[in-house]
């Protein structure tokens, strides 16, 4: 039997809090998500009773925290259907992975005179990394826009890929405007001109369907985070064929085979991009995030969040004066807005004085800002223990801000 969402909150002791003598409605999941008691438990358990270095030890403790941290890698690799466990590599994060591949993908396969295509829609680390290093290796830096409902042209898009194209690097769903990308079909039509794809994952693997294989996606990145897990944590998935011919990363122990003066050679998958001493209790605990999810119907979960997040946006829609930003087909988890002659910043500390914990700013994504005319805006995102109540909660303390600051 798949467990009960409505009853989900009380798995997560952060949200049992007060914050100004209100009780707390965490509405910044996009930013990070809350961890419920069990991945809290794992990650106490692993120091109070099983710490050690992995790999290398042949001692008992050391053996545990190695099958442990393998154990979480399997888990991970099922989670998003890998075809194989050596396929995923446990990074820091999201920024950390995509910057692994804009490193060893641009020292591999990038010249000068060739392109790399983004999306505008992307967040900074999905952005910079790419842009700096097609500033190094003489590259073409393309950037695809979104439209005035801030979903992207896919036949713009077929029309910028060419034999000097690449790489596409493309997020699932934006953190700003909560765009649902086609990815599918994005992937279809770069690998019909030979072009491999890197999907973002960061805002999508917890709220939308996750199997790597059939998406056919050649990378795909994501934080444990934002998936209820731990922070430090993320992953790299990686085609073997793509993960055999990409240069290491990072080099130092474990990822070396052998090493004398004269050479090197590197150690199998997916050893070669994990050097030195890894975030092994970071790495259970995303395990046992993985664990936690799955324990829903994948589907009802989908629908709740997809449900909650159009009562939201209804209900902002009623507020006068209040601008919803986008309005893609598809919308996953983010409800952005702004009232006019209100500062964003200004918003977001008079809800903090509510108890209500929203993001405000550019949200690590300037170019929409940029595209919008605007400085940023208020984003609330959601995550499976929201419910009704805090969106309402929300919503009154918008009208509440209003007639504050309007005063």
């Amino acid at each position: 039997m798949s467990k009960d969402i409505l009853n989900a909150k009380a798995d997560f002791p952060l949200l049992k809090q007060t914050i100004n003598d209100h009780p707390l409605v965490y509405l910044d999941n996009a930013a990070t998500t809350q961890k419920p008691q069990v991945v809290i438990d794992a990650l106490v358990d692993y120091y109070t009773h099983l710490n050690a270095n992995i790999h290398r030890g042949n001692h008992s403790l050391a053996v545990q925290a190695t099958e442990a941290y393998e154990g979480a890698r399997r888990k991970v690799a099922g989670y998003i259907n890998a075809e194989h466990n050596h396929e995923v590599i446990f990074t820091r994060g999201t920024t950390e992975s995509v910057n692994l591949l804009a490193y060893t993908f641009g020292e591999k396969f990038v010249h000068s005179g060739d392109e790399v295509i983004v999306s505008q829609l992307e967040h900074h680390s999905n952005y910079v990394p790419w842009q700096q290093m097609c500033l190094r290796r003489g590259a073409a830096f393309r950037v695809l826009p979104f439209d005035e409902n801030g979903e992207l042209d896919l036949a713009l898009f077929e029309h910028m890929l060419n034999e000097k194209t690449r790489l596409i690097a493309v997020n699932q769903v934006s953190n700003s405007l909560g765009t649902v990308n086609p990815v599918g079909e994005i992937i279809r039509l770069a690998h019909a001109h030979g072009i491999p794809v890197l999907v973002d994952a960061a805002q999508s693997v917890q709220h939308l369907p996750h199997d790597v294989q059939s998406l056919d996606a050649d990378f795909y990145v994501f934080s444990g985070h934002k998936m209820y897990g731990p922070m430090g944590i993320g992953v790299f998935f990686g085609k073997e064929k793509w993960l055999e011919a990409l240069p290491p990363f990072l080099s130092g122990g474990e990822m070396i085979d052998m090493v004398t003066p004269e050479k090197v050679t590197f150690n199998v998958l997916p050893f070669k991009f994990e050097a030195g001493t890894p975030n092994v209790a970071g790495a259970i605990g995303l395990g046992v995030a993985v664990d936690y999810l799955q324990q829903f119907d994948q589907h009802e979960l989908q629908k709740y969040e997809e449900d909650l997040l159009g009562y939201g946006l209804s209900l902002l829609a009623e507020i006068p004066d209040l601008i919803i930003y986008g309005d893609p087909t598809h919308r996953s988890g983010i409800l952005p807005f702004n009232v006019n002659g209100i500062q964003h910043y200004d918003m977001g500390v008079l809800l903090d004085t509510m108890g209500i914990a929203v993001r405000t700013g550019q949200h690590c994504t300037q170019p929409i800002m940029d595209a919008l005319h605007i400085s940023g805006t208020v984003r609330a995102s959601l995550a499976l223990y929201n419910d009704r109540a805090d969106l309402e909660k929300l919503a009154y303390g918008v009208k509440r801000a209003i007639k504050i600051l309007k005063r």
